[in-house]
């Protein structure tokens, strides 16, 4: 494994240990590859994830093609997917990457939407 990949494994593990999700308030897990953005909204208690939002979802067309506007874009989805399931407050993991970028823009846009962490 190369040091880069170690260093958010690191990250990944010191993040975790301090937040777990209930299911008054769950997790948002955001996973980050090189061309995707996913998001989870999961309850730790049961294992179980209980909404999930991807841009493999979206219509990327009409949206642009910058994969930070697609990350906000995913947020908003997320958020709107979690209301109907009558879920307002959630607890953020970035799953060991920095709060920047894409992860950054994802959580803004569920902010905007309606979730609360």
């Amino acid at each position: 494994m190369d040091w880069k990949r170690k260093k958010r494994e690191l990250r990944r593990k010191r993040v975790r240990a301090k937040i777990f999700g209930t299911s008054e308030r769950p997790r948002l897990s955001v996973y980050r590859s090189l061309k995707h953005i996913y998001a989870q909204i999961i309850d730790d208690e049961k294992g179980q994830t209980i909404v999930a939002a991807s841009d493999l979802e979206l219509n990327k067309k009409n949206l642009g093609k910058n994969k930070t506007d697609i990350a906000y874009e995913v947020g908003k989805l997320i958020a709107k997917k979690a209301l109907k399931k009558k879920i307002k407050k959630v607890v953020f993991d970035r799953n060991g990457f920095k709060y920047h970028g894409r992860v950054k823009a994802l959580a803004e846009g569920a902010r905007e939407a309606g979730l609360i962490f």
